[in-house]
């Protein structure tokens, strides 16, 4: 019986892209793929905006300068995404969905943004929409829970989905250096892009959260907001609490269920007990930590950005989608739960470390600790660094409400003995 061919067309090739094209020209996997995807995949066409540049790594005939031929070609079977962006990204992929070619892709912000109309378009055209690699970059975390976990009732997704941040707080807790410097580095090292901002202020975390989400509890993606902190605020003073006490600060991204039927969606920076799975998380590496009624407790592990690692993940999509192919079937995506809410963030609970520039006088403390008590914040600990006109408090508290905690630093931000407010990170592994 002859082999089947599926073929595939790439749109973009960059770093995931270049990687993805050599494992598909990798000769000692033919075999190893045939077997996955029941069919024979070939590569027939990628899209780059230059067509005149050389790129040794690609036959000079597979080059086409314009994506929308590929998203249009009826011939391609499968149009893997990999150029980025939403607006014209979401025209190619749509195009080729009303077609009925299935699409790869790993672009986080744009399924965060339409992923859930994206995939109802995939159902209607009896086709599939897979991506694996948008978060993650090589861990399989997304098809764990759209299969092994499918029956599982999940509780919480909690996990470290930034490998930029990760490293640069990693940096700054093995070697003792300050934000701006180890920022400096992970850019020379190609961790972190010149224009950091979606990593180090929570929005790259917080589109994976959303599609960890929708997985996990049926939320929707349609572009809805979520909490997000980054950690441009974090401080050397910071990590070196942290590490005197037992903790490691990691940018978490966390969605959970509150309630009967309320989820949680969160980015934010985290004291973590050392204890902890995600606290030996170190460098860029990403983690995510899964919490099932009947599964209990799980972790996935591995390296969360970079070419290769991302494009095993989109290799493992194409196979995926070659399969449905040839056995014509789709994957039916994932339903959105319309009974779940929103819980307020303000209804959260967590134990808080919160620091203060103040001036060194007398009444000073006795002010300051007024104003966590007209709040209901109780204080559990209290350090005090520098005098006169430096002098930094350092206060832990046990658990409070959130609306609390953000109407006592307000208040303390009239206090003329206030300064500056610093930090305030929210401790994980805290009880009382």
């Amino acid at each position: 019986m002859e082999t089947p061919v599926v073929r595939v067309g790439i749109i973009g090739a960059g770093t995931v892209g270049a990687a993805l094209i050599d494992l598909l020209s990798d000769t000692s996997r033919v075999d190893a793929l045939i077997d996955a995807a029941g069919s024979r995949l070939e590569l027939v066409a990628v899209a780059i905006r230059d067509t005149t540049r050389v790129r040794s790594h690609i036959p000079a005939h597979l080059l086409v300068d314009s994506a929308e031929k590929i998203a249009s070609d009826p011939t391609i079977d499968v149009v893997v995404e990999l150029m980025g962006g939403t607006s014209v990204a979401h025209e190619l992929i749509t195009t080729a969905l009303q077609r009925g070619a299935s699409v790869v892709t790993a672009n986080k912000a744009l399924l965060a943004l339409s992923g859930t109309a994206l995939s109802a378009l995939a159902r209607d055209n009896a086709t599939d929409l897979f991506y694996e690699g948008a978060v993650g970059g090589g861990i399989p975390i997304l098809r764990a829970l759209r299969t092994s976990l499918a029956g599982e009732r999940i509780n919480r997704v909690m996990g470290i989905v930034n490998g930029t941040t990760n490293f640069i707080l990693s940096k700054m807790t093995s070697e003792g250096s300050e934000y701006a410097s180890v920022l400096s580095e992970a850019q020379s090292l190609g961790y972190a892009e010149s224009d950091p901002t979606a990593d180090v202020e929570g929005f790259d975390a917080a589109a994976k959260v959303t599609i960890l989400s929708s997985l996990a509890f049926g939320t929707a993606l349609d572009g809805s907001a979520i909490y997000r902190e980054g950690i441009t605020k974090i401080r050397l003073a910071d990590v070196e609490f942290a590490t005197r006490n037992g903790y490691v600060i990691k940018l978490l991204g966390i969605s959970e269920r509150v309630g009967a039927s309320a989820i949680s969606q969160r980015v934010h920076p985290a004291m973590v007990a050392k204890g902890h799975p995600l606290a030996s998380v170190a460098g860029a590496f990403n983690a995510v930590f899964v919490e099932g009624a009947s599964s209990g407790p799980l972790m996935w592990l591995g390296q969360g950005a970079g070419g290769a690692p991302t494009a095993a993940a989109v290799l493992g999509d194409v196979v995926a989608a070659a399969r449905n192919k040839v056995t014509k079937r789709f994957d039916v995506p994932f339903s959105v739960d319309t009974t779940l809410g929103t819980f307020p963030m303000g209804e959260l609970q967590s134990a808080f470390y919160i620091t203060l520039n103040v001036i060194d006088r007398p009444g000073v403390l006795s002010a300051v600790t007024s104003v966590f008590g007209d709040h209901d914040v109780s204080i559990r600990s209290m350090e005090q660094s520098g005098f006169g006109d430096e002098a930094h408090l350092m206060f832990v508290t046990h658990i409070a409400f959130e609306s609390d905690v953000s109407a006592t630093l307000v208040d303390l931000a009239k206090l003329e003995v206030v300064e500056e407010i610093g930090s305030c990170i929210r401790l994980i592994g805290v009880d009382g």
